[in-house]
């Protein structure tokens, strides 16, 4: 900031606020975060019976007790009556109205404690109940009913008129946006009130000069301007003595489309601070962040499990090691250029990356530079929190096309991140840097205006891979899709971001449990770590799984309780999975490409977190496992693991349908011996005469009848995989819904082929038959119905091999991702293997 610009900043930090906001802002989050914890005060009835309470018994209470002599210590306000308090004092004015109205002056909370402080609530119990011996002083929010409130009061014309409902409703998403790690700690929390005192300022100066404009707060200064509200009779005085008068606190606006009002006036709040204090408005961990993700549920778990430090089995201690990382968010925007060599031609811009590359920021990332440009770039990144960032100025001229051929570096100049951490920098930095310059003398060095923020570091989650340990022919490759088949006598090694093994698992026989059984099916997992040790992770039991000596267990079906989660894995704490994205892991708009049916959310409920808290994410595609909590990194990984083997042998789509066969459909969940060494994945005979299926979307379905064996290799990962072969006949089938990747056959000899290998040969179909109807009312993709042919198959779908390739009345199929109709052999694709082709043409080996 200049000279000016510095004189403004001083006089704004002048501004004399009466109470300690960042104390007070530390209670108002653990008070919002309790608010949370209880939706129910979020709207509907329990929110009307609130709003009824505070209005007829605690604002009265206030009134005639809050300064009182006889008060051996402060009152202690319910929650529920606090929570409609809360937000009947976010807007200001109203407030001060009503309580002059009613009261004959403004009823502040300085001699009330928050019931979330746990506080002695005695004196206060005593004092309600002899002044309303017939209602509790505690609202009981499990039985609150829309006809136990007194019609009359809702219909009072002489009570406060002010729309308390609607008032809940603009401040419940509130603590969506405020509920971030850097909001509670010290130096950020210095800087918000620094930053509210500017706020404030320029408020001032729109006075001083008759501007009309509607300044728009960050999420930082927001906090302290609630904070400061809560105490109506500072804010009130506080504000005339800054102002001349009191601030009106307008949240009415919530529309953050371009153009509207909300939109215009922080783009003009946004100017004017950057013009006044030469200071970026936009801070790290400050701005908005989106819409709340969606509830899973609506009422809240009651669950009797509490959150706490789990302390596994003794065996279990050691038996992962995974380093802990952590990240900052990092905002970056590069201001201005200045002592530019005279005579110098063409446009600049930048290039900045961190000298040490981490796992979260290892890139050369590009950005413009304002004073250039005329616009606005920030960009907006995660890093670990060591090392230094890089910056290069470059020059270029002619066609933004040739830019990487044409330009060159000006200067490069670095800082670091741990000094940007020091509290003496309050996480940002908005200064001149000068240029090292790579060639050439100037009489002035060649400095770069650089704006940045961090927020404070927080744990990094695990993310872990699941790779197939089997060498291929082409490359290794993640966990196969769940429907398919792996190699039981395969080891599936997990690794973190950094390459490094941290545990190799497998999936066998139990003879010690079919021993107690008598059973054929009994599995356990092992694992051994590179150490050497082996363990026995989990270990089957009928439907039930038990996890880690019994520390965890979970039973194969789905249930049918609200929130429509799959499974729930029971021990010291509950966690239910739920299929696909959720809470924190729910898609942007930029990432809705990737099906949804590839996911599962680990959602924990206690105590603290009743609608849930979402502790880990699998993804069943990728074999990618990212893991919040510590203590759930082992469950997480014996999670993901069994749970593809559960998909792929009872059908994923099948499963989702509640855990029931599809109509008609033979679900098998038992291996088929020899399936995995070039036997097949399924043998199947039978006869269907007619099938409907009236359920949504379904996948994968087959159909066969009256067939001899039929097969073929199974989602091997790193070979053959995933393959179908069937023979049959089907008379009728009626599909009445969107379907993918339907094979009806008929009449046909023995067929089969390599499916969905990763590295290998994947994903196709050989068939042969005869179909003597298919109606299909809806949308299909990808239907195949071959009739009267021979011997089928084909290599299909690989990834890093062979892939997607299907052959059709052939002689053979053909490896890759193209078809070939009516050939000796197909094509060479799919990814990272051969070619792609999907030529017609007659082809040769």
């Amino acid at each position: 900031m200049d000279k000016e610009q510095e004189l403004e900043w001083l006089e704004a930090q002048k501004i004399v606020i009466s109470k300690d906001l960042v104390a007070a802002a530390k209670q108002q989050l653990q008070f919002l975060e309790t608010i949370d914890r209880n939706r129910c005060l979020y709207e509907g009835s329990v929110l009307h019976r609130a709003i009824y309470r505070y209005k007829t018994y605690w604002l009265p209470l206030v009134a005639k007790y809050n300064n009182s002599q006889d008060l051996e210590g402060p009152l202690v306000v319910p929650l529920d009556c606090e929570w409609v308090w809360h937000c009947h004092r976010l807007n200001p004015i109203q407030y001060k109205s009503d309580c002059e109205k009613f009261y004959g002056r403004i009823l502040d909370n300085c001699n009330v404690l928050s019931t979330v402080r746990g506080t002695c609530k005695k004196q206060t119990e005593e004092i309600w109940s002899r002044l309303y011996p017939g209602e509790p002083f505690e609202l009981d929010m499990s039985n609150c009913f829309p006809e136990s409130i007194p019609e009359k009061i809702l219909k009072d014309s002489e009570g406060i008129k002010y729309d308390l409902v609607s008032a809940v409703k603009r401040q419940s998403p509130f603590f969506y946006q405020v509920s971030r790690p850097s909001m509670q700690s010290d130096i950020f929390l210095e800087q918000a009130l620094a930053r509210y005192k500017g706020f404030l300022h320029l408020i001032k100066r729109n006075k001083e000069r008759s501007i009309r404009r509607f300044c728009v707060p960050t999420y930082d200064v927001d906090l302290m301007w609630h904070s400061h509200q809560l105490h109506p009779v500072s804010y009130c005085k506080d504000m005339v003595e800054a102002l001349g008068k009191v601030l009106e606190h307008d949240d009415v606006d919530s529309d953050r489309t371009k153009g509207q009002k909300l939109d215009v006036g922080f783009s003009e709040t946004t100017k004017q601070w950057e013009e006044t204090f030469g200071l970026r408005y936009w801070r790290a961990g400050a701005m908005y962040r989106g819409s709340a993700p969606r509830a899973l549920i609506v009422t809240p778990y009651t669950s009797k499990y509490i959150s706490k430090e789990v302390v596994p089995p003794n065996d279990y201690q050691e038996v992962i090691q995974i380093p802990k990382a952590k990240y900052v968010e990092v905002f970056l925007e590069i201001v201005g250029l200045r002592n530019i060599p005279a005579g110098h031609r063409g446009s600049f811009f930048v290039f900045f990356s961190k000298k040490q590359p981490d796992n979260f920021f290892n890139a050369r990332r590009r950005l413009n530079i304002f004073s250039e440009s005329g616009e606005k770039h920030v960009a907006a990144f995660q890093c670990e929190p060591t090392g230094e960032l890089f910056f290069e100025l470059m020059s270029h001229s002619g066609s933004n096309l040739l830019i990487s051929r044409t330009a060159k570096i000006m200067g490069t100049t670095s800082m670091s991140l741990r000094d940007l951490l020091d509290p003496a920098s309050g996480l940002s930095l908005d200064t001149w840097f000068e240029l090292a310059t790579v060639s050439g003398t100037h009489s002035k060095p060649i400095s770069m205006h650089i704006a940045v923020s961090l927020t404070v570091p927080v744990t990094a989650p695990h993310v872990l891979h699941m790779i197939h340990s089997r060498p291929c022919s082409m490359s290794s490759c993640f966990f196969p899709l769940p429907g398919r088949v792996q190699h039981a006598k395969n080891w599936t090694c997990v690794v973190d971001e950094a390459g490094n093994d941290i545990i190799n698992i497998q999936m066998r026989d139990s003879r010690k449990l079919e021993a107690i059984n008598n059973c054929c099916s009994m599995k356990e997992v092992i694992g051994i770590v590179g150490s050497g040790g082996s363990y026995v992770l989990a270990e089957s039991v009928g439907t039930k799984w038990s996890l880690m000596d019994s520390h965890w267990s979970f039973v194969l079906q789905r249930t049918s309780s609200e929130g429509d989660h799959l499974f729930e894995l029971k021990g010291n704490r509950m966690v239910k999975l739920f299929s696909g994205r959720k809470l924190e892991y729910e898609p942007k708009c930029c990432e809705r490409k990737a099906s949804e049916r590839d996911f599962l959310t680990a959602v924990e409920f206690s105590l603290e977190d009743p609608y849930g808290k979402a502790v880990a994410m699998i993804n069943l595609k990728s074999g990618i496992v990212k893991v919040n909590e510590e203590w759930f990194v082992l469950p997480g990984i014996i999670l993901a693991f069994v749970l593809s083997d559960i998909f792929r042998k009872a059908g994923y789509d099948s499963f989702l349908a509640s855990g029931e066969n599809i109509k008609g459909v033979t679900v098998l969940s038992e291996d088929v011996d020899g399936c995995n060494e070039g036997g097949g994945m399924e043998q199947k005979t039978g006869i269907v005469k007619e099938v409907q299926v009236d359920e949504a979307q379904k996948s994968s379905t087959v159909v066969p009848e009256k067939g001899g064996a039929c097969g073929g290799c199974g989602s091997g990962c790193g070979g053959c995989g995933g393959g179908s072969g069937y023979a049959g006949t089907v008379n009728e089938v009626k599909v009445e819904a969107q379907k993918t990747n339907m094979a009806v056959p008929e009449n046909g000899g023995a067929c089969g082929g390599c499916g969905s290998g990763c590295g290998g040969c994947g994903g196709g179909s050989g068939y042969a038959g005869t179909v003597n109807e298919v109606q299909v009312e809806a949308q299909k993709t990808n239907t195949a119905v071959p009739e009267n042919g021979g011997a089928c198959g084909g290599c299909g779908s690989g990834c890093g091999g062979c892939g997607g390739g299907s052959g059709y009345l052939t002689k053979s199929g053909g490896c890759g991702g193209g078809s070939k109709n009516v050939s000796k052999n197909g094509g060479c694709g799919g990814c990272g293997g051969c070619g792609g082709d999907s030529s017609d043409k007659l082809a040769q080996k």
